[in-house]
């Protein structure tokens, strides 16, 4: 069983920064990839960036492609998501999700452990 709990959410000004960690414990993740999904009121959740267990692939949506950077430390069994230049529309609450590898990465049923999100405000 893995337990994943994330911090580092905040309000902040558009076109600010904000960190978000996730860390692991009950498991070791260096057999998962790890996921970024967000969700926003009355939408559904949708996939935000993926990172392979080694860190040597990674995957974004379109939308924060060129802002956000995921990266992972298996060592500290962690996961980041580095979030620059940020939009009102990015504005939801964030989860960090582990699942095993699979074609489903960008969907959220591709992942079987999550933490409890943490939310990201973006004022314009």
């Amino acid at each position: 069983q893995v337990q994943l709990l994330e911090s580092g959410g905040g309000l902040v000004q558009a076109g600010g920064s904000l960190r978000l960690s996730c860390a692991a414990s009950g498991h070791t993740l260096g057999s998962y990839v790890m996921g970024w999904l967000r969700q926003a009121p009355g939408k559904e959740r949708e996939f935000v960036a993926v990172i392979s267990w080694s860190g040597g692939w990674t995957v974004y949506t379109d939308s924060v492609k060129g802002r956000f950077t995921i990266s992972r430390d298996n060592a500290k069994n962690t996961v980041a998501l580095q979030m620059n230049s940020l939009k009102p529309e990015d504005t939801a609450v964030y989860y960090c999700a582990a699942g095993v590898p699979s074609t489903s990465y960008s969907r959220p049923e591709g992942y079987s452990y999550w933490g409890q999100g943490t939310q990201v405000t973006v004022s314009s």
